[in-house]
């Protein structure tokens, strides 16, 4: 079974910098999307970014074009997502999730995910 398990949450102050990382195990093949989501307090979850592992292909929510990053390390099957200039509207719990095939917006499609990382962006 996939499994994915983030880190690199935190606190910092709005404007700064971090790098969340997502480690996958338990996968048989490359023919997969692995994206970040967030979920705000009190808000449904949204889509932050994908990636489709074999293409390279990214995404970006509106939100956050310009100011974070998505990309992996194929050779240690981990996911990072490099959040710049943070907001404190980018305050959530981020989640890495996967799906085996092509990427899609909807958390629905993804079977897999990971426990969360908490990021705190104060003013």
């Amino acid at each position: 079974q996939v499994q994915l398990v983030e880190s690199g949450g935190g606190s910092v102050q709005a404007g700064g910098s971090l790098r969340l990382s997502c480690v996958a195990s338990g996968h048989t093949s490359n023919n997969y999307c692995m994206g970040w989501f967030r979920r705000p307090p009190g808000k449904e979850r949204e889509g932050v970014a994908r990636l489709n592992i074999a293409s390279g292909s990214t995404f970006y929510a509106d939100s956050v074009k310009g100011r974070f990053t998505i990309s992996r390390d194929n050779a240690k099957n981990t996911l990072y997502l490099q959040m710049n200039s943070l907001k404190p509207e980018d305050t959530a719990m981020y989640y890495c999730a996967a799906r085996e095939g092509g990427c899609y917006s909807g958390s629905s499609w993804y079977k897999y995910w990971g426990q969360g990382t908490q990021v705190t962006v104060s003013s």
